[in-house]
């Protein structure tokens, strides 16, 4: 059933083939009965029209239903872009530029440090930054951040002895990591990192709000993106999605906690904006026609302005920072693969040799959910599944190019 907010039509009508719809479709099934995946929700919508919602396999909740428009699910990572759009709404107010300091809105990191090295005794060795750390370069990952993830990387481990994860609270989290040096000097890297959690923190000093409460004041329910939180409530447990893993051979089995983040069925005591979100298949369609739409509502209200989602989806950092081999999750940098704020950016889709056209804006989440939204052809897809796996199939790379070869004429 489609939405009331969501006009419905054709594939034919908006540009797409029903049959090229049809072989995306086959490709996931495939999937799901090859046991590589429990089951998958995909939408695709055109021309601010739904041309395709496809309800696959099971593991829409606990028991193994079919997924639904309404199963939830973790969408980690998909958080980002949320996060980048709310700083967006708070660059309209005035309250931050690119060119500021990170320090001017966190005073904790005014003294920062850069790792350079390591000293005689095995220390990390330290030395200030050439520049401190800009706005600009927090929301593309090239401030200098990181996550914690590398265990052969000595700032890395200085990350998880802070525990950053455990911080009751977005004060404490500021605390802790700014007693840790810089991976990188600021703006000569693309790190994948912390840098949204950080947005999370400027956006609560900036507002004197929770993150959780300014999101769904400012972009949770004007779009009315009404299962969208940073936790699941008890009446919605039921909706929540089965998560899945994969171990030897491949084979598929669920998990029954999540082994990333805590899972909350109240207001957590620090909203996570690199990766805290849960969602639904129709809420983060409503975000992405946000995107495509450059921050108009179907109504016509307008609640963030176009100069600042055209900044989040416009390349925003220097192809010298695009090293081909840079990866996050699916993600490969390459030449006209960029980053934008919190979200990949194809800049150039001949060169980074994808289907999509110029400034296509992207991301997904560990547990296998993607989106992208492609101006070019006014289009969004978005899929959810929730798989944690090393060998995760390629969702986004496949259906890109499947919708591609959907487009009727181009899709123009």
């Amino acid at each position: 059933m489609t939405p009331s907010d969501w006009e419905w039509a054709p594939p034919e009508a908006v540009g797409l083939s029903s049959a090229g719809l049809d072989r995306v479709d086959s490709a996931v099934q495939d999937l799901i009965d090859r046991r590589v995946l429990a089951g998958a929700a995909t939408l695709v919508a055109k021309s601010n029209k739904v041309a395709r919602v496809s309800l696959l396999g099971r593991g829409g909740g606990r028991h193994g239903a079919p997924p639904s428009g309404d199963t939830i699910y973790r969408i980690f990572s998909m958080t980002k872009p949320v996060t980048a759009l709310a700083m967006g709404i708070l660059a309209d107010r005035g309250l931050w530029r690119p060119d500021d300091s990170i320090a001017r809105h966190l005073p904790e990191f005014q003294d920062i440090q850069v790792a350079v090295g390591r000293e005689e005794r095995g220390q990390v060795a330290l030395e200030p930054p050439h520049h401190a750390p800009t706005m600009r370069e927090l929301m593309t990952h090239t401030a200098g951040f990181s996550y914690g993830s590398d265990r052969n990387d000595p700032v890395d481990r200085l990350y998880r002895r802070q525990r950053l994860w455990a911080s009751p609270n977005s004060t404490e989290f500021i605390r802790r990591l700014a007693t840790l040096p810089l991976a990188a000097r600021p703006g000569t890297q693309w790190r994948y990192s912390v840098s949204a959690d950080i947005q999370g923190a400027i956006i609560e000093r900036m507002t004197g709000e929770t993150l959780s409460d300014f999101m769904a004041e400012t972009i949770f329910e004007p779009l009315g993106m009404t299962d969208t939180a940073f936790y699941v409530s008890p009446d919605k447990k039921d909706r929540l999605a089965q998560l899945y893993c994969t171990g030897t051979g491949v084979k598929l089995f669920p998990l029954w906690r999540n082994p990333i983040f805590p899972e909350y069925d109240r207001e957590p005591p620090m909203a996570i904006g690199g990766g805290g979100l849960t969602s639904t298949l129709w809420d983060y369609a409503r975000f992405a026609r946000l995107l495509l739409n450059r921050g108009v509502l179907p109504d016509g209200k307008r609640i963030v302005s176009e100069s600042a989602v055209a900044a989040q989806m416009t390349n925003q950092i220097a192809e010298e920072l695009i090293t081909p081999g840079f990866r996050a999750g699916q993600m490969k940098f390459r030449p006209g693969f960029g980053f934008g704020y919190d979200g990949a950016v194809v800049y150039d889709p001949d060169r980074a040799g994808l289907p999509v056209g110029t400034n296509t804006y992207f991301w997904d989440g560990v547990a296998g959910t993607w989106f992208w939204v492609d101006p070019e052809v006014d289009l969004a897809y978005v899929g959810m599944i929730q798989l944690i796996s090393r060998s995760s199939p390629p969702m986004q790379e496949m259906t890109q190019e499947l919708i591609r070869e959907a487009l009727i004429d181009g899709g123009r």
